[in-house]
């Protein structure tokens, strides 16, 4: 995220202690690496694939989940109905209203990857209610690991499907798991989110795939499963829609067809953002920086560089602050000093730097030092 950070005006009045200087060789670092785009493969069949979302319906089933809480919370109660494999399924689910504030109460991290929604364990004892029951369910229905994951998914494809301006104050505003059971629904990437999290914690092999403008779920699999996939680090991720009833595993949108998609595993990332403000003192600009780890794994090593925009990537006057770590969840505030060049047009850059990239970037108004 890019915070436009405006200068204090007493920069302007920096004058006496001032050299004049040229830019240096330090080169403004580049952001991070491209997202590898993936084009999909679909696999011809001469035969129907087999059935896993079935039409008519018998008699039903309903049950009750209370997911561990502390005993003085109060319960969100939320109950969901939906048809798969020739019956009518009603569950009930209850989750702590705490649990729930907790993560609406988190700040939205500003990436595309949205696997750290996935990957972010607070919610994973409450999830694992929830996963545990349909697992059982499955075993006692005889269903195959396919079919298992069609039952979850035929779950989550009877939520509604809301845009985030209608059911938030947010024209992007990407959901937790628990918000999205909450809330009763969400667009494609609360969906998919949702149901990767319980196919991930099934133990099956799952992606997240991100064409353009849509986010959908890969899941991994091999002999006798048919339709379109993308192939990544070796296996084959069958695209899983989660937005409209009685998609199965392999079937697309005619939309999505021949798109190339960026794919994201769910192994939990650092996501690194930052805030500053400058004040003065004579010839100086002192930076007060907050960097946040939004994401859901530690980030190691981590460095903030600062300086005077130069032009053509270079900069004047830069520092960098010592290497320092930060978990997920941790703020961290330092100090940098940049001695103000003397009469050029200018703007203060500010970095986050990790792994050798600019992960976060930030620029001041352009100013005029005299």
């Amino acid at each position: 995220m890019k915070y436009l950070v405006y200068i204090s005006l007493v920069l302007l009045l920096l004058l006496a202690g001032c050299d004049f200087l040229f830019p240096t060789s330090q080169s403004v670092l580049s952001t991070s690496p491209p997202s590898t785009t993936y084009t999909p493969t679909t696999i011809p069949t001469s035969t129907p694939p087999p059935q896993t979302n079935i039409m008519t319906t018998t008699a039903g089933s309903s049950t009750v989940i209370t997911l561990d809480k502390p005993q003085s919370d109060i319960l969100i109660t939320r109950t969901y109905h939906w048809s798969y494999d020739g019956k009518d399924w009603t569950w009930e689910l209850q989750i702590p209203q705490s649990l729930y504030e907790y993560f609406s109460g988190l700040q939205r991290v500003p990436t595309n990857n949205y696997s750290i929604y996935v990957t972010h364990p607070s919610d994973d004892p409450y999830l694992s209610k929830l996963i545990t029951k349909l697992l059982e369910t499955a075993a006692g229905e005889g269903y195959s690991e396919m079919e298992t994951i069609g039952f979850a998914a035929s779950f989550v494809q009877s939520l509604p499907y809301v845009t985030d301006d209608v059911s938030t104050v947010y024209d992007e505003y990407a959901r937790y798991p628990v918000e999205t059971l909450v809330d009763n629904g969400g667009d494609c990437e609360d969906t998919s989110i949702l149901l990767a999290s319980l196919i991930d914690g099934m133990g099956y092999g799952v992606v997240l795939i991100n064409p353009p403008n849509h986010v959908a779920v890969g899941v991994a699999g091999g002999e006798g499963v048919y339709g379109t996939y993308w192939s990544y680090n070796g296996k084959k991720y069958y695209y899983l829609e989660t937005t409209g009833e009685n998609w199965g595993v392999g079937e697309i949108p005619d939309e999505y067809h021949d798109t190339q998609a960026k794919i994201f595993e769910m192994q939990p990332v650092p996501i690194l953002t930052h805030n500053w403000e400058s004040t003065g003192r004579v010839g100086y600009a002192d930076l007060n920086i907050t960097v946040s780890n939004l994401g859901s794994a530690d980030a190691r090593d981590v460095y903030v560089f600062a300086g005077f925009d130069a032009g053509s990537d270079q900069v004047w006057n830069s520092e960098k602050s010592d290497y320092f770590n930060i978990s997920f969840g941790q703020t961290i505030t330092l100090t940098l000093s940049l001695k103000v060049p003397y009469g050029v047009h200018t703007r203060i850059l500010v970095q986050v730097i990790d792994d050798g990239y600019a992960v976060d970037n930030s620029y001041s108004d352009w100013i005029d030092t005299k």
